[in-house]
């Protein structure tokens, strides 16, 4: 098979998350523990820094990975989803995995996978922790991808684990309360094991703090630790929340023998686009008319992109907006201005909201507009629309950030 259509047998044979939903979520560490052995466990091979949280994770993964590389270290950076090429999940000092690697790791595993009955995730994990093993990295930055203590990359041993926040977001796997889902992504705190918990939020403080403590795992909370705001490349307001959480992270590698300076730390803050290709946050696509696209897509997310969103000045705003159909509509569409053009459409995964039905809820919001065939579509109409004093936002869902021209 060549790379198209090694990724073809991927997404049609593995089950996957991203586009199916639950069916494909897999509960238990079983499928990861198989394959990694049967990989000769490549995950024990090198250092690793383990990011978990309802929002901000994959950014603060990102920082972290920048100032890492920033000081010379070889890193990987283990990310998901992507936005348009798998590869993106899985680089190297910002350089996605070569298709070649991809091919030859399928080929050689193809059959293991099959037997095994692997999910799409589960398959991932292994192959970038077998590419950081074989490239011989020198630590890697590994995002979580639902939840925590269930969640295949928890096998890590890592030197730092770090929780971002806490959210209702994935509550049909993770929990109903914020404290049940704390619990879920305390997981993977490790004995003896420092964590990172990035804010400060009274209702589920107490629940790593009992976990860490009978881990025996020094507990820091970047909020209350890193004061000063940081410059950084990346443009979001909430960006400066994920950089004291990181700050906090590589403030404590020089005592697992790693060499991270403040000079280290401010220059990989900013360039971490530059040095790790993060893209979707908070992103500046055009400025006449000023188009803005972001993958927010819970209520934490949401509110703080929207509150950015309305201290932005223009004519007419534009919102080409799709969700996915496990979304609590009703806590998001709220978040929306009523003052807007709404270009309703569906992302392009069976997981995708019905464009009409996205339209008849959100009317019930008095969020207004007209429903389009695809995400093309909708943003080319906005475009269309728009003048060079508008503001186009475009979002609601990571897919539908995927399917823009970045």
């Amino acid at each position: 098979m060549n790379y198209a259509e090694t990724l073809d047998w991927m997404f049609s044979r593995l089950p996957m998350y991203q586009r199916q939903g639950s069916t494909a979520f897999k509960k238990d560490l079983t499928n990861i523990k198989a394959f990694c052995e049967h990989l000769g466990n490549p995950h024990k091979s090198f250092h690793s820094v383990h990011v978990a949280g309802t929002n901000g994770k994959g950014s603060t993964s990102h920082i972290i990975s920048s100032v890492l590389q920033t000081a010379g270290y070889k890193t990987g950076l283990y990310t998901s989803p992507h936005l348009k090429d798998f590869r993106e999940r899985i680089r190297i000092d910002g350089k996605p995995v070569d298709q070649e690697w991809v091919v030859g790791f399928i080929e050689k595993h193809k059959i293991f996978l099959e037997q095994q009955g692997l999910s799409f995730f589960e398959l991932t994990v292994g192959m970038a922790f077998e590419f950081f093993a074989s490239q011989k990295v020198d630590i890697a930055v590994v995002e979580v991808g639902l939840g925590g203590r269930l969640d295949s990359t928890n096998i890590l041993n890592p030197l730092i684990s770090v929780i971002t926040n806490i959210g209702l977001d994935h509550t049909q796997f993770l929990g109903e309360t914020h404290e049940e889902i704390a619990f879920e992504k305390a997981g993977i705190i490790k004995a003896n094991t420092p964590v990172v918990i990035g804010e400060h939020q009274e209702n589920v403080l107490p629940v790593f703090e009992e976990i860490a403590q009978s881990l025996h795992a020094p507990l820091y909370v970047a909020e209350d630790l890193v004061k000063d705001p940081y410059q950084t490349d990346l443009t979001g307001s909430y960006q400066q929340k994920n950089c004291k959480t990181a700050v906090q992270a590589l403030r404590l590698l020089p005592e697992q023998d790693f060499d991270i300076t403040e000079a280290h730390i401010r220059e990989g803050l900013l360039h971490v686009t530059l040095n790790t290709g993060l893209k979707g946050r908070w992103q500046l696509l055009r400025s006449q008319p000023k188009i803005i696209c972001d993958t927010a897509h819970n209520k934490e997310g949401l509110e703080i992109v929207m509150n950015q969103l309305s201290k932005e000045k223009y004519e007419k705003l534009h919102v080409v907006l799709g969700v996915v159909n496990d979304k609590d509509l009703g806590t998001i569409l709220s978040l929306f201005p009523q003052e807007a053009t709404y270009y309703f459409c569906k992302p392009d995964i069976p997981r995708g909201l019905n464009a009409e039905e996205l339209r008849n809820k959100s009317e019930g919001f008095n969020l207004m507009g007209n429903i389009y065939d695809s995400v093309s579509d909708a943003f080319n109409s906005a475009v269309q629309n728009a003048s060079s004093d508008d503001f186009i936002y475009v979002g609601g869902s990571t897919f539908v950030v995927a399917e823009i021209d970045l």
